[in-house]
């Protein structure tokens, strides 16, 4: 069975690949009733942790504390950072491991998904295109200790634009060549790609975004009004802000572009407080500053790729629901502007669509050149940073038949009892080298560089461990692409001569 999880700041969006359509995925909450997404929530309480709709029945509770938006403590994220919340500190890596796990859960137990729970579940994640190479890794090292099988990453204003591309499948020819931006707001970031549209492969020029804005900062701003219309401060206890966000956000989400005005219940913050009503138009102002932003953000863009002629701007995200957003983007654009039919789920069917693509046809099929930049996940400042290290990049020429195959050497001193090898492609790098476009996950490749576990057959069960004494021990990689574009590695322990030879290959297809 396979998914595209658009694992969102706000909302999570599950679409199932179903022999050409591709439907939302619904849960059932504790109250009974049905929703197509899940909420990314913890409640925490001492050693206890809910997730899901489990935290957002404990909201009531003063005694549970909570994190609205885990996927914002991602953006500066690294494999030992930790949460702080009600007086303890959590791994973030920890979180997110369960949150998936429980996510795994309701799909198989309280959804219309039909999957058994011994059934595989192979998904296309989708990350921000900001992601940097630490929230990508985290993302899905989540997904995979929960049981998922990970097909691979994709950008979500990327995996919208598979969408878009998909729905309008009748206008292919006539589309060929334009260009397509996608304007992605969502809970907690915005992001943009520009993609040039063909008849079946479409590729993306360029990307932008802000990391740290979305529906989130929208519900912040009114938050602020509906405090200062009553004249109260800010000494909120952690259930009380929980509520009055989770108040605004509703409230948010209700606008159209007939409201004029906007009422809170302030009785759900805190016993005793009234009504609050502001002017939407006041509101409106305050959030135009954040979407100016996202604006200049695309013009930016634009100019820097010389695009003259912007043949269409598709808007989705749950945040770009707010009515102005559309409204300000018109004002620059004109009618180029296209709202997505599904603002909170493009992404999310884009990925299920590229899903189940991925079992049609293998993504790692190379004829004459490199068509994505493969590497490996490696570790520096003592596991603290996690980086890409390209070995063979994107458009470079394989041999000929008869040629001596592409090689790469890598040489190093080991700093663990265990070699874990994670390799990838990705379609994209920054300007720093790391993945930015599309990944797609490959074999991952276990070795023994302490000499006493080089008997033992199951390097997975042994925990890994800093190397006490490595005694002059050298590890060298040797990495071969021959004609065909067969991948292998040769990894050898010096001075003793141990060596293990593997074939790489796409993890999909393992």
């Amino acid at each position: 069975m396979r998914l595209g999880i658009d694992f969102g700041t706000t909302r999570v969006v599950v679409a199932l690949a179903d022999r050409g359509n591709f439907p939302l995925v619904n849960f059932e909450a504790c109250d009974g009733q049905v929703h197509d997404w899940f909420p990314p929530v913890v409640a925490i309480n001492g050693a206890e942790r809910l997730y899901g709709w489990e935290a957002i029945a404990a909201q009531e509770d003063e005694r549970w504390a909570f994190i609205r938006s885990l996927k914002r403590a991602l953006r500066s994220a690294n494999p030992h950072t930790e949460v702080a919340v009600a007086g303890q500190r959590l791994e973030l890596r920890l979180l997110m491991a369960e949150m998936m796990a429980v996510l795994r859960t309701q799909l198989v137990e309280h959804s219309n998904l039909g999957a058994g729970g011994d059934e595989k579940l192979e998904i296309m994640l989708g990350v921000p295109a900001s992601a940097n190479s630490n929230q990508r890794f985290l993302t899905e090292e989540a997904a995979q200790a929960a049981g998922f099988t990970v097909l691979g990453l994709l950008n979500e204003p990327s995996a919208a634009a598979i969408e878009f591309a998909h729905r309008n499948s009748a206008e292919r020819k006539s589309r060929a060549g334009s260009s397509l931006v996608v304007y992605d707001l969502g809970g907690g970031t915005f992001d943009v790609s520009l993609v040039t549209m063909g008849e079946t492969e479409h590729t993306v020029e360029a990307s932008d975004g802000i990391a740290g804005l979305g529906g989130d900062d929208f519900d912040e701003i009114l938050a602020e009004l509906a405090l200062e219309s009553v004249g109260e401060h800010k000494m909120l206890t952690a259930a009380e802000r929980y509520r009055l966000i989770e108040e605004c956000r509703e409230k948010k989400e209700s606008l159209n572009p007939n409201t004029r005005k906007i009422t809170f219940d302030l009785e759900r913050v805190r016993n005793g407080w009234e009504q609050a009503t502001i002017s939407v138009d006041d509101y409106y102002e305050r959030c135009r500053p954040l979407i100016e932003n996202t604006r200049l953000v695309v013009e930016n863009l634009l100019a820097a790729r010389s695009v003259s002629s912007l043949d269409t701007l598709y808007v989705t995200g749950g945040g770009a629901e707010l009515p102005p957003v559309a409204r300000i983007l018109r004002e620059t654009f004109g009618r180029k502007v296209r709202r997505s039919a599904y603002m909170r789920s493009a992404s999310a069917i884009g990925l299920a669509i590229r899903a189940a693509a991925s079992s049609g046809e293998p993504s790692d099929q190379v004829s004459d050149q490199f068509n994505r930049n493969f590497g490996l996940w490696r570790e520096a400042d003592h596991g603290g940073t996690i980086f890409f290290d390209l070995v063979f990049p994107r458009g470079i020429r394989l041999p000929a038949p008869g040629e001596p195959p592409l090689t790469v050497e890598r040489a190093y001193q080991p700093a663990h009892n265990i070699g874990h090898f994670r390799y990838l492609e990705s379609s994209q790098l920054n300007e720093q080298g790391q993945p930015t476009g599309e990944i797609a996950n490959w074999d991952q490749i276990q070795f023994p560089f302490d000499p006493a576990l080089r008997q033992n057959p199951d390097l997975a069960t042994v925990p890994v461990a800093a190397f006490a004494n490595p005694n002059g021990l050298s590890i060298r990689e040797l990495y071969t692409c021959d004609s065909a574009g067969n991948l292998r590695v040769t990894i050898s322990a010096e001075p003793s001569g141990y060596s293990r030879e593997f074939s790489i290959a796409q993890s999909a297809k393992s």
